[in-house]
Parts: C-alpha cells; structure tokens; sequence
C-alpha cells in the first residue's frame, strides 16, 4: 500500500504531469479518468502517451459517480483528487448540472469511501476561484470566501465537504488551492495556451477585460510539488494556497510573448467575463512553513517552456495530417 496511489482526472493537464512525476518516484499509480469532450479527448490520451505502458501505471476509463471507486481506492496510500469540470465561464447556466455532478457529487462519493478506511489520505485539487472578488491581497487561507462564479460554488463545496468529513468520520483530507496553473500540457481553453497558439500562427489574441486584470501564475510542475509535498504531510493544517509567486498582469504577460515569439500579432480586447475576479495573489506563508513549499520556475521561464512545447505541439500536429 505504501507506494500504490490513486489519481483521478490522470489525463488532465495537472494530473499528467502529476503521474509521470509519481511513476519516476517509483509509485504504483492507478489512474482515473472518463475522457470527457469539454476540449479534445484525444489530446487527453496523448498527455498520457510516456506513461501508458509502464509497468506501474493503470489506466481505468470510468466515471467516478458510476464505478466503484471504494474498490479501486481500497489499497491506495492517498488519493489525488484532480478529477473536476473546469472553467469559470462555461460553469453559469444549463452547463452548472455538470459542474454539479464532476466537482461535488464526485468528491462526495470518494469521501463516503474513504469513512471506513482512515489509512488512506485525500489531497483535494480546490481553486483561487473560491476567494471570489476581494480588495484583501495576497489571499489569505483563513479570510472570508466569496466566490463570484458557480465553478468557485462547486469547488468551494468540495472543500467544505472535506471538511465535514475529516471532523465527523476522521477522513485525512487536505485541500490546495491553485493559483492560474500554467505549462506543457495547459488545457486549450486557458489564457496561457490561447495566447501562445494565436502568437504562434498569427492568429488574434483575445482578452477579456482590459489586460489590467492581475494573477498570481503557478508552473505546473511547482503544482506537482505541492501534492508530493502534501502526501507526505503530518501536520495539523488542512488547506493550502498554492501560488507561484509571479502576480503580473495579462498585458505584461502579452509582453513577454513579444519578447519570446513576436512583436507583431493582433489583440481584441472583449468584455470582461461573468466570474473573472480582478486580482488574484496567493499568500503562500502556510505552504511554505509547513509543506516547504516554494515556487521555483520564474514566470518568463515558465512561458519559455510552454511556448516551446506549442511549438512541438503545433509542429507534431501539422506533421501527423
């Protein structure tokens, strides 16, 4: 049991990144994923392409709310819960049912399999969506939550929900809660990789608002470090914010593509989104102190590598028509 783990949303942008790190440690990883359409599950499936055939890697293609995950959880050491719906702006209207179902009634049934096995622990991939609009920065894991997008709702939800089971049934959970997650492998709808592909193809760059919005920006792989970190916690805290140090604004971002790719590509700048915050910013003191938590990829590395691997990305693409 000491070294089988459980990943659910394995496919996924951060959960890939998180099994190859797990396998390279020497882990047994059990992976979870229902390969939905919300961007190309064939591009899920190549986020898993190093690892498919390892010898210490299953895959299973379920739904967590139809499977019988307290079976596939019994001889985990921990559990990573990355499984969610993402998105802020897809999350309002008839779209919130399946927010519903993937962000709380999923996290609601791996809490109820874990109430009898009190060996195994949690770590609950949560969001910055669920400080909501706030003037209080950087952003404090015990000040007042408010979020302004039912995404932040449903996330926030499966905070509480660990926490009701951590202090009524004894469930060892643990919360993070991510700050703008960038990097190889970022889902197609997040800012990061709509930026880079339209630099990269001279298409049109789309901001929502006036590009003065802020957000704290996390390397993908300092995320993976914050679960290895939090497996193997002992302490007494339960949530924590991981953010990576790097609170710039959308149009100093754009100007770091100028300087990496090209001075010369078109912006549009729209309306600001329903449930976008200003400002984000992670107080990240807790993490620090008790997990050893420090960010160590710099924003205009980070960019450097994510650019580098659209390009191979795009260039792979292009190649396999």
């Amino acid at each position: 049991m000491d070294n089988r783990v459980l990943v659910t949303g394995a496919a996924g942008f951060i959960g890939s990144n998180l099994c190859e790190r797990l396998i390279a440690d020497g882990y047994y990883v059990t992976a979870i994923d229902s390969f939905t359409d919300y961007y190309d599950p064939g591009r899920k499936r190549m986020n898993l392409s190093n690892i498919i055939s390892h010898k210490n890697f299953e895959l299973i293609e379920e739904d967590i709310n139809s499977c019988d995950i307290r079976e596939i959880i019994s001889d985990s050491r921990c559990v990573f819960h990355l499984a969610a719906q993402a998105g802020v702006r897809m999350s309002w209207g008839k779209e919130f049912s399946v927010y519903v179902d993937s962000n709380i009634l999923t996290t609601q049934k791996i809490l109820e399999a874990l109430k009898e096995n009190k060996r195994t622990k949690l770590v609950y991939s949560s969001s910055s969506s669920v400080y909501g609009q706030t003037d209080k920065l950087p952003m404090c894991e015990d000040q007042i939550l408010k979020p302004v997008s039912p995404y932040g709702v449903t996330k926030l939800s499966g905070e509480h929900l660990c926490e009701l089971y951590r202090i009524n049934f004894g469930v060892n959970t643990l919360s993070l809660r991510y700050f703008t997650v960038y990097g190889p492998r970022q889902r197609p709808d997040m800012a990061f990789s709509r930026f880079i592909i339209a630099a990269l193809t001279g298409g049109e760059i789309e901001i929502y608002g006036d590009g003065r919005q802020t957000r704290d920006f996390t390397f993908v792989s300092d995320a993976v470090e914050a679960n290895i970190a939090t497996m193997q916690y002992d302490g007494k805290e339960t949530i924590f914010n991981i953010g990576g140090g790097s609170r710039v604004s959308v149009l100093e971002v754009l100007e770091i593509l100028k300087n990496r790719i090209s001075e010369n590509f078109d912006i549009a700048f729209l309306d600001r989104a329903k449930g976008d915050v200003l400002d984000t910013w992670a107080d990240t003191s807790v993490a620090k102190r008790e997990l050893g938590f420090s960010p160590r990829i710099d924003l205009e590395e980070g960019i450097e590598r994510e650019i580098e691997w659209y390009r191979n990305f795009l260039t792979s693409n292009k190649q396999g028509r």
